[in-house]
């Protein structure tokens, strides 16, 4: 099984093009369903990262970035690359989706996925908000389509 979790905060602007564009392929599927690819809302909670991908054979997170590159700036990245063992805290607010690949790995073994890939959008505005500027929606159609493109290709 593939998938596909989108990430991110709605009520920031560009920060939510990760599950701006989970919802655009759920609605994707609806239409064309393919038995081997669940696509999941994930927010913000990087334990529903951790639940959501175990047992899939490969996962993909898409989300936005804020490095001081140019907004709108895809990046496909493993996912091993971006993994880290979360720091203790007190709070699962702290629980991002870099820790939950790393936790999963560590908790699931061989139920979590080897394959991982990360989709990153670097944003422009993460004020409060509910839309995204302009170049990061156009980036936002470049991911969806590569992803169909992903979909379609999948197979178990």
């Amino acid at each position: 099984m593939l998938a596909i979790i989108g990430c991110g905060n709605l009520n920031r602007c560009d920060d939510g093009v990760g599950v701006l564009i989970a919802q655009r392929l759920q609605q994707y599927l609806q239409n064309y369903p393919h038995p081997q690819v669940q696509v999941y809302d994930c927010g913000t909670g990087g334990m529903d990262v951790m639940f959501r991908a175990r047992g899939s054979k490969s996962l993909i997170i898409i989300d936005a970035s804020s490095t001081g590159s140019e907004p709108g700036a895809i990046y496909k990245v493993p996912g091993a690359e971006l993994e880290k063992l979360p720091e203790p805290s007190y709070t699962l607010h702290d629980f991002r989706w870099d820790g939950a690949i790393a936790a999963g790995r560590k908790i699931y073994r061989d139920e979590f996925p080897e394959d991982v890939t990360v989709y990153l959008i670097e944003a422009q505005n993460l004020g409060f908000g509910l839309e995204l500027s302009p170049v990061v929606r156009q980036a936002s159609d470049r991911v969806f389509d590569a992803l169909i493109a992903t979909i379609d290709r999948f197979e178990t």
